[in-house]
């Protein structure tokens, strides 16, 4: 009885998204979970990385309740080496420029507050029906790939999952260049934290809106937005729910494509700027990235703090199947606090999405954010 005390005052303290999933607020039978089975050969590994369940001091994390503070304790560390994002925006200003329709989904085009002295353009995509609606964000280089108007294939993840009877918020890079990110001035972080600070502004720019059901919104992207929606609902907790598209899960110096160094992502430092490619003597570690690489850091940590919240790994090229080793470390949270199906993979040959995976993510946000009846 104490156990499950605690576990209700854990969740009760979290954001909207994980006290929903994990009091069970959807019903769905057992053992029909998406993609939450670990395959036998990686069933028992466990990538060699630092645990999650160890407070700085070396201690043990044992309970529900540990677990808060430890969770307080890495969000508080991962923030203070990454810089402090801006004031949140409780309610973002949004102008509608010009509304369309397509089919049974309305299209508006839209100018959206991102930060507190910053906008973006962007998209909404609103189902036919009286709502309130599921919800995703989705954030990419461009807004327009993510509602299916551009000729990048399988990234149209927005249009896809309105067709399926989702709200989607589609913007892009804060600036237009996601190597040359404008960031408010108010900003004090790295650029990929301030994607996860824009991240939490776009939850509350869907949770505001009547047509959308604020328990039930989740984040999807891929590669470039696969990182940020990873950062985005790792750090606000109100997402319930994430899918991340062969982003890079963990740090990998070997691999060009995971390349968290670089000063648009968690390089960036006032005294050098580091020349574009793999860390090399001639063009070393920098900014937040380098502190975080020195004191044995990874991105586990930050994958830890969706527990219990689920989320999808639509793994390609640069997340195949070995990284259910680095995953491994989410399942023994989760599995402290009580859940075993929290955590998924898919895997796909190359990093470009295809139909197949595509469809993945789709089933797995009806899984997760849609009423059952």
């Amino acid at each position: 009885m104490k156990h499950q005390t605690s576990r209700r005052k854990f969740f009760g303290q979290l954001g909207v998204g994980a006290a929903v999933v994990a009091t069970g607020a959807f019903s769905r039978a057992q053992g029909d979970v998406p993609f939450a089975q670990v395959p036998t050969d990686f069933a028992n590994r466990l990538a060699d990385l630092r645990s999650p369940l160890l407070f700085n001091d070396g201690s043990i994390v044992k309970s529900p309740e540990d677990w808060q503070r430890r969770r307080g304790e890495t969000l508080t560390d991962w923030h203070r080496i990454m810089g402090p994002w801006p004031s949140i925006v409780d309610r973002p200003e949004m102008a509608v420029l010009d509304s369309t329709a397509r089919g049974d989904i309305t299209q508006r085009r839209i100018r959206v507050q991102i930060a507190p002295d910053q906008t973006s353009n962007g998209y909404v995509l609103i189902p036919k029906g009286p709502g309130p609606f599921p919800a995703v964000f989705v954030p990419y280089y461009d807004a327009e790939t993510s509602i299916g108007l551009s000729k990048n294939q399988h990234r149209d993840f927005a249009w896809q999952l309105a067709l399926r009877g989702f709200v989607g918020l589609a913007i892009g890079s804060p600036g237009g260049d996601a190597r040359k990110p404008v960031m408010s001035e108010q900003a004090k972080c790295q650029p990929l934290s301030y994607l996860g600070c824009i991240a939490a502004n776009a939850w509350n720019t869907l949770a505001s809106m009547p047509e959308v059901d604020a328990t039930r919104i989740g984040i999807v992207g891929h590669s470039y937005g696969g990182k940020w929606a990873m950062f985005g609902s790792c750090l606000w907790d109100k997402y319930a729910c994430a899918a991340w598209s062969d982003p890079g899960i963990v740090f990998d110096e070997k691999r060009e494509s995971i390349n968290y160094q670089e000063p648009w992502y968690l390089g960036l430092d006032s005294t050098v700027t580091r020349k574009p490619g793999l860390v090399r003597e001639d063009s070393p570690r920098t900014g937040a990235y380098k502190t975080l690489m020195e004191t044995g850091r990874d991105l586990h940590e930050l994958h830890a703090l969706m527990a219990p919240r689920p989320f999808l790994v639509s793994g390609g090229e640069e997340d195949p199947p070995k990284r259910w080793a680095v995953l491994n470390h989410s399942i023994a949270v989760n599995r402290l606090l009580g859940f075993d199906d929290r955590v998924a993979m898919t895997n796909r040959e190359k990093h470009t999405p295809t139909e197949e995976s595509n469809e993945q993510i789709y089933r797995f946000f009806e899984y997760w954010l849609n009423r059952a009846h």
